[in-house]
């Protein structure tokens, strides 16, 4: 690492520019090959699968995003009223004429299907807007495109007399994305605001916001290009720019506190960011492959949509490590001695290099803690369990356009459609069926019969059958909605006891799909795996500890500290998004299930980012135990040294994830709670709470190791202090007598 780093700032020039143009070639690159994103919930071998197959090979023109324009009449008029027909039917007629509409099939007609399309008390009617996409997918239809839609079905023309007109869909809701990057814009300078409080020199507050721009930067724009490679959810850029910004910043600042340290210890300034990146960086690194590893680990879960995810989170992490290490130790040696406040150079000039000592609330808090393990403990355990109860009515599904804000088009559009032809309109399950003979046919149709009379089912459909008359389709609309447990149900009993059914029907080949379908069948398959994935991302995490601190008791205890972390948190999304404590004024939409993919991707990103703060307060409590062998001592030190700058890290990260519930994303929103409230908890809570107090409690039993373990585990230091420890790991002493005042926690400190 110090090898690097002296290259780094030797050709400082080389460097910069290395890093600006990869950041543009990236940038241009994407820019010319245009996003391919895919958010394809399908899970081979589903149910709902197999009925998405065999719609896709039978009827091969129902290819292209639909999407529903509706309009609502005033009290005293009907959908059927001649001047509402005439001005919806141009305006159907103008659509159906805009570029990449392939079709529009609206209420107006003699075919009985156009009928249908009114509700039962003549007010509500629906059209529907078949788009021209090649994959199947809202997300290749130009916003250009969908707009103009918009701007066609809502005008001043066609809303007369009050006629309500709003539009639903996913291409629709492609309208509605804010384009500005309002919250990244917020993040970032609230991050430079508390830079600047922490170090009191512009310049070193606006490196670590430049590492992490630049980095995130050019990761935002390979996953990009990573689209074109693989399947990669459209959601993914902004969780890497989420995650890339929180640990970007993050690990800058650690590397910038610790050069910072140097030159107040009288370092030349290229010495003194040598010295900080040999030390810390290797901190950096270590944190940044446990993140990653974390992140990995969705990999063994086997699903193509969340592999694009981790790889793309992954991506983002591995360059704001490469960034920390090379680009900011270059720019460090440009600014020199600004790296410290005007009122620290006129005092290192006056008085000279001396260490910096922990003193104020960090010391007291430290002491503090010590003289009082348990009830401080117990608080904070109780804290952490009450947060966490609401995970334990945690429904999974996927929120729809219904979860919108109320003052959206897209969610305007859902509740008109609910109330004037039921609320499983919105979600309508296809019930799909392989043919051979005129005996399936007969079968299907009597399936259809036994459909419409199936508790909980409003109405289903006529038999639809391809050309070729090999395979049949029935929809059924649901009672209930397509969030709701009751169409969840409905999809079971369909499936369970509804279409097995006579035994004409047991040799075909017959599925229920749908919207509430798959996305059933998809939770089912992330929560069949679950325990697998988080016991193989503990278990790595676990080994990588017990090779940096050679005990027993520091990985089991991270391990605990995680999944507390994880589940408070998650009591906290429940409560927001799942019960709607305070959606609607956050402009979050109203309460919904939380997405199934959430519980994976927010174990991956949480596991690693508390393993940063594990690996940064452990690692001076582990400097401090092989010097002196005093546990209480040890963790007294450790922690008041390393919390300032854990909690200035943890301010810019629940500072950044927050920021992001302005992107006006539910899922995004989702993401940016979950990360703020579990790095709160984690640095608040555990890390200067919790994890000391236990560690006071365990006494020497915190470094136990067997001897056996010892010899074969091979020996790594993550973070090497400055000047190595004259002693080997002395025996382990929990009878010490230590001090317990500030003043030897100070002196300790100047001893190093």
């Amino acid at each position: 690492m110090a090898a690097i780093a002296r290259w780094c700032m030797r050709h400082r020039l080389v460097t910069v520019l290395l890093w600006l143009l990869a950041f543009g070639a990236t940038a241009a690159a994407a820019g010319v090959a245009g996003p391919a994103f895919s958010n394809d919930y399908e899970v081979p071998g589903t149910e709902s699968s197999k009925a998405h197959a065999l719609l896709r090979e039978g009827f091969h023109g129902r290819g292209g995003d639909t999407d529903t324009i509706v309009w609502r009449t005033p009290d005293s008029q009907s959908a059927r009223t001649p001047a509402v027909e005439q001005r919806m039917t141009s305006a159907l007629d103008t659509i159906a004429a805009l570029p990449g509409v392939g079709s529009v099939a609206g209420p107006y007609g003699p075919n009985p299907e156009a009928a249908a399309r009114i509700s039962p008390d003549g007010r509500t009617a629906y059209a529907v807007v078949t788009f021209d996409t090649f994959d199947e997918q809202a997300d290749s239809v130009p916003k250009a495109q969908a707009r103009a839609v918009v701007d066609a079905a809502k005008n001043d023309r066609t809303e007369q007399g009050g006629l309500q007109v709003e539009l639903g869909g996913r291409a629709i809701g492609l309208t509605e994305a804010p384009t500005a990057h309002l919250a990244e814009v917020i993040g970032v300078g609230i991050a430079a605001l508390v830079l600047f409080l922490a170090f009191g020199s512009l310049a070193a507050s606006l490196l670590p916001i430049a590492t992490a721009l630049v980095s995130v930067g050019t990761a935002y724009f390979g996953i990009a290009l990573l689209g074109h490679a693989m399947p990669v959810a459209d959601f993914a850029p902004m969780l890497g720019t989420l995650v890339g910004l929180g640990v970007g910043i993050d690990y800058a600042l650690f590397i910038v506190t610790r050069h910072r340290k140097g030159l107040q210890r009288g370092l030349p300034v290229a010495e003194a960011a040598e010295n900080a990146v040999a030390t810390t960086g290797r901190a950096v690194v270590f944190a940044g492959a446990t993140v990653c590893i974390a992140l990995l680990g969705m990999l063994v879960l086997r699903l193509n949509f969340l592999d694009g995810v981790a790889l793309a989170a992954s991506l983002t992490v591995v360059l704001t490590v490469a960034a920390s290490v090379t680009l900011l130790p270059a720019l460090l040696s440009y600014i020199g001695t600004r790296a410290l406040s005007r009122r620290e150079r006129r005092r290192l000039a006056a008085e000279g290099p001396g260490p910096e000592t922990p003193t104020g609330f960090a010391a007291r808090w430290s002491a503090f803690v010590e003289r009082h393990p348990k009830p401080l403990g117990l608080l904070a355990a109780a804290v952490m369990i009450v947060l966490a109860l609401p995970t334990l009515s945690l429904h999974l599904g996927t929120s729809d356009q219904g979860n919108n804000p109320a003052t959206s088009t897209t969610r305007k559009a859902y509740d008109l459609l609910g109330e004037g032809f039921g609320p499983g309109m919105n979600g309508p399950l296809t019930v799909v069926a392989r043919l051979d003979g005129a005996g399936d046919r007969t079968a299907v149709t009597r399936l259809a019969d036994e459909l419409r009379t199936t508790e909980g089912v409003a109405s289903a459909g006529p038999v639809v059958l391809n050309p070729d008359g090999d395979t049949a389709v029935v929809t059924v609309v649901p009672e209930s909605a397509p969030q709701s447990r009751a169409t969840s149900d409905l999809v079971d009993t369909l499936r369970r006891d509804v279409i097995p059914g006579a035994g004409d029907r047991a040799a075909m080949d017959i599925h229920v799909g749908g919207v509430t379908a798959g996305y059933d069948d998809f939770a089912e398959v992330i929560v069949g795996k679950l325990p697998l994935f988080v016991g193989v991302v503990i278990a790595l995490g676990c080994v990588l500890l017990l090779l940096a601190f050679r005990s027993i008791g520091i990985p089991l205890k991270a391990a605990a500290m995680n999944v507390a972390a994880v589940a408070s948190s998650f009591g906290v999304v429940v409560a927001v998004f799942q019960w709607g404590w305070g959606s609607e004024p956050l402009g979050l939409g109203s309460a919904g299930p939380i997405e199934p993919f959430l519980p994976v991707i927010m174990v991956s990103v949480l596991f690693g980012l508390s393993m940063d703060y594990q690996v940064f307060l452990v690692s001076r409590m582990y400097e401090e135990w092989l010097e002196t062998g005093d546990n209480r001592r040890a963790v007294r030190v450790g922690l008041a040294e390393t919390s300032r700058v854990i909690n200035s890290a943890a301010v810019i990260m629940i500072s950044v994830f927050l920021a992001f519930v302005l992107s006006g994303d539910r899922i995004i929103a989702m993401f940016g709670i979950a990360l703020a409230a579990a790095v709160a908890l984690d640095a608040f809570v555990l890390r200067t709470l919790l994890v000391p107090a236990l560690m006071h409690l365990l006494g020497g039993a915190n470094w136990w190791l067997p001897a056996w373990l010892d010899r074969r585990l091979p020996r790594i230091s993550i973070e090497p202090p400055e000047r190595r420890p004259h002693a080997t790991i002395p025996a382990q002493r929990t009878g010490a007598d230590p001090a317990t005042n500030e003043d030897d926690a100070a002196s300790a400190t100047a001893s190093r």
